[in-house]
């Protein structure tokens, strides 16, 4: 296997896989709307228009799926909701549908899920993979987005899907908004808990289901250690040399400035990482004070 095909890829995440890749020799190419825009080798496709181009996926052999909109960009509207949505199934459906009527198949696809597949808050619960969904909008999202992900199983691609946590990296994501008011504070109670994962972590164990035939299915994708968001915000903060104030943002006014969002952050999961364990890959940052460490770091990369 030489050839790796990335949607999202000059995403956060992307970004990371593909520098993890090409140092171990792959050749990697990213699927774009403007391919002749990237510095990176680029294929063609459109997930409004539901075209792709055929080449990308005969050239590939393997998917690395990582597209979808941003779920806190912006507010909730009805539209936004849709466009989170059909992000991730039509994109689906469209590599699915073209590696259908490709003669020469990828070998194995590796895809991108959520936590949020758990609802948005699970309390003190240890969620494994075989814990039941969640019934919120996030949650049906990922249940819609897991569905046409396992449709590639048909195909006789193998086929791993990654229920990602928060991502801890500190150029975006979770981290920056939570230390850009001047003083950083829990969000709501505090106490609600925060499954999070380093990102080179994130982009090393996409790597590992990748070469290891045996990631087969659903794995939590989420540091071994969960935190509570009163320990993350704080010790962040102690990183970055902020003030730390120990009375939560009230969830009511979470409400007001975000609205239906403020559930994600107001709410919380503890997840379980000992599936993608038993594979045998090892975190290189499995403690919260470790991966923040390496988070704020002069390069924060590998």
């Amino acid at each position: 296997m030489k050839n790796v095909l990335i949607t999202g890829g000059s995403g956060l995440v992307g970004k990371r896989i593909t520098a993890h890749l090409e140092r171990k020799g792959y050749q990697v190419a990213w699927l774009s709307r403007s391919p002749d825009k990237n510095k990176q080798q680029s294929f063609f496709w459109d997930v409004d228009q539901m075209k792709i181009d055929n080449e990308a996926i005969s050239w590939a052999d393997a998917v690395i799926h990582l597209a979808g909109e941003g779920v806190a960009d912006k507010r909730w509207t009805a539209k936004r909701k849709q466009a989170i949505l059909h992000s991730r199934t039509h994109s689906t459906q469209l590599l699915r549908e073209a590696i259908e009527k490709s003669e020469q198949k990828p070998e194995s696809f590796i895809a991108a899920s959520a936590v949020g597949y758990y609802g948005f808050n699970t309390g003190d619960t240890l969620m494994t993979e075989e814990s039941q969904a969640g019934s919120d909008f996030l949650a049906q999202v990922v249940i819609a987005w897991e569905e046409e992900s396992k449709k590639l199983t048909d195909l006789g691609l193998r086929t791993a899907m990654l229920r990602i946590g928060i991502v801890l990296d500190k150029t975006g994501g979770a981290l920056p908004e939570m230390l850009k008011p001047p003083v950083a504070a829990p969000l709501g109670s505090g106490s609600q808990w925060m499954s999070w994962i380093q990102i080179e972590d994130l982009a090393r164990m996409f790597v590992f289901a990748l070469e290891n035939d045996q990631v087969n299915g659903i794995y939590n994708a989420v540091g071994p250690k969960p935190s509570t968001n009163r320990e993350l915000t704080q010790a962040a903060a102690d990183r970055v040399n902020k003030t730390f104030i120990g009375v939560g943002v009230p969830g009511f006014l979470l409400s007001i400035v975000l609205g239906e969002m403020a559930q994600m952050v107001t709410g919380g999961n503890k997840v379980s990482s000992k599936k993608i364990e038993a594979t045998g890959f090892q975190f290189r940052y499995p403690s919260l004070e470790s991966a923040l460490d390496k988070t704020f770091s002069s390069g924060g990369g590998d």
